[in-house]
């Protein structure tokens, strides 16, 4: 079996590199994704295991919501070294370490709000082959949302519409993303509140010194989410409003396909920004014995 070891800050380039190389769907964005797990929320207990030969990588982690559960966060082989066992061998180190966490069941799943991808893209085939092989079952299944790169993306009819309502629409400056984490946190999670706090780009909505809802990108890098409107807000359009300018501010930072996250209502963006579902993804457990 290949020799296993734990990560140092030195082998950072190297990992983003075997990223880069065997995460062909995701090759633009690979090294950002280390560079995040690396840099995960306060408390997270979390392990980068590596091959000795510096040529496999592994990031695991222990749930933020259920005590007993751990997470494989991002497998990763270069591709002259696939059909050594060197994923085995990784998969094999992180239950270990996460068994010894005291996690009771291990998850091919993201772990938010710091994640990769909801799950396995099921065009990664071998990945979900390994996970097959080694007893994880397919409990779930996720998606992502592309939008065309020639949506309609205006809303300036919309923002004269909600001014006239007594709504303004903001791009959360740095001194104002600890109020609308609050927010965040009061209507939805923690994990959403860090996401928005994260993220690149954020914009809210405010009336009468109210946040009604937010929006935001770049926590995933270059990926949509979350966002989410209050119920004072609702039936007024701001969702809308908000998903198309963080959208316009990632058609104008080069991402000319943004990919909403971790779709739940496929509707509102089909019809909104003409969004399509096309990535998929296995969710993948197992119990540890």
């Amino acid at each position: 079996m290949a020799r296993i070891r734990e990560a140092a800050a030195a082998d950072m380039a190297a990992i983003g590199e075997i990223a880069r190389s065997a995460l062909t769907l995701d090759a633009a964005q690979a090294r950002p994704l280390v560079m995040r797990l690396a840099q995960p929320p306060p408390r997270r207990r979390w392990r980068a295991l590596v091959s000795g030969d510096l040529d496999a990588v592994l990031f695991a982690s222990m749930s933020e919501r259920e005590a007993a559960v751990g997470h494989v966060d991002l497998l990763a082989v270069a591709p002259g070294s696939r059909g050594r066992g060197r994923g085995r061998a990784l998969v094999a180190a992180a239950e270990e370490w996460l068994r010894e966490e005291g996690a009771g069941q291990v998850r091919l799943a993201g772990n938010p709000p710091c994640y990769a991808w909801p799950g396995v893209d099921v065009r990664y085939t071998p990945a979900a082959c390994l996970a097959e092989s080694l007893g994880y079952e397919r409990y779930e299944t996720a998606w992502n949302m592309t939008v065309d790169p020639a949506a309609d993306l205006s809303t300036r009819a919309d923002l004269a519409r909600l001014a006239d309502r007594g709504v303004t629409v903001r791009a959360a400056a740095p001194g104002d993303r600890e109020a609308v984490a609050a927010f965040v946190e009061e209507h939805w999670n923690g994990r959403w509140a860090w996401e928005a706090e994260q993220a690149t780009g954020c914009h809210y909505a405010v009336r009468g010194g109210e946040i009604l809802g937010f929006a935001a990108w770049g926590a995933r890098p270059a990926w949509f989410g979350p966002m989410g409107t209050a119920p004072a807000a609702r039936g007024l359009g701001v969702g809308r409003v908000l998903l198309r300018r963080c959208l316009a501010e990632q058609r104008e930072a080069g991402l000319t396909s943004p990919q909403i996250s971790w779709v739940g209502p496929l509707g509102f963006y089909s019809r909104t920004v003409g969004a399509c579902a096309e990535r998929v993804f296995w969710l993948y457990r197992k119990d540890l014995g």
